[in-house]
């Protein structure tokens, strides 16, 4: 049986380019860039790719970019939209808790909730984290979103994600938040490229700075910072308060396990 996060993306390339979140992808390139000293030698894995677009984007750019995703509608999208650009990069199905690569590149990044906080376990989320590490080299950088576990101790997740919806995208309805679990459960209602509509029972994990914070020390990750994370505008400037939705963590080796 597929899990939700599986058949929520099936046949949904098209229209996830239209939702809301999806927006921001040139300021976060640009956020990207900066903290890589625009160094255009790094080698870059995107992790859940969706439909490549930060790929495309970096790849625009100058920079080398390996594309991975679960989502075989979400790839299609990502090479139909690379080819139409005369963009070669290179996308690939992985599952991010099985990943075959080692020491192979500089730099990782996972916005958007790529992958990491939909599994359906805290361990799941591990092996994300922990195969992420794996692929990365010595003096590699892991930068990530993750949706703020301290956001939802203060507001109602339905009504924000009702209020930054647009007409036409994914809708949210009957969200319940487990405070044991930190957890929000929801029926997800989305319709696909073909027009047809899917009502999905989902759950995604919310985690608080500390808990992000001890995950990657468990990894040997030396710098870790925590950031709030402002769609299309990434900034260290920006601490990370209970308004914020979701939070930019940002961290660097020290040396590998």
């Amino acid at each position: 049986m597929k899990k939700w996060y599986e058949s929520l993306f099936e046949n949904y390339g098209k229209k996830y380019d239209d939702e809301s979140y999806t927006k921001g992808t040139v300021g976060e390139c640009d956020f990207i860039e900066k903290e890589i000293d625009y160094d255009k030698a790094l080698k870059i894995i995107d992790m859940g790719c969706g439909t490549g677009r930060h790929s495309i984007e970096l790849t625009k750019r100058g920079y080398n970019v390996i594309g991975i995703d679960l989502s075989d509608s979400q790839l299609e999208r990502a090479k139909e939209k690379a080819k139409a650009q005369n963009l070669e990069i290179e996308f690939q199905k992985h599952d991010a808790r099985k990943l075959p690569f080692k020491d192979d590149f500089d730099l990782a990044i996972m916005l958007c909730e790529g992958a990491f906080s939909l599994m359906e376990t805290d361990e799941m989320n591990f092996e994300i984290l922990r195969n992420v590490a794996k692929s990365l080299k010595n003096s590699g950088k892991l930068i990530f979103t993750t949706l703020n576990g301290l956001f939802p101790l203060y507001h109602s997740v339905e009504e924000f994600c009702s209020s930054t919806t647009d007409e036409g995208n994914a809708t949210c309805r009957s969200n319940t938040f487990d405070l044991m679990t930190f957890r929000d459960h929801n029926i997800t209602t989305v319709e696909d490229d073909f027009g047809n509509k899917k009502e999905l029972e989902c759950n995604e994990r919310y985690y608080v700075p500390s808990e992000i914070t001890w995950l990657l020390k468990t990894l040997n990750f030396k710098r870790i910072n925590i950031y709030g994370a402002k769609l299309g505008a990434f900034s260290r400037k920006d601490k990370l308060t209970t308004e914020d939705f979701e939070m930019l963590v940002i961290a660097d080796f020290v040396s590998k396990i």
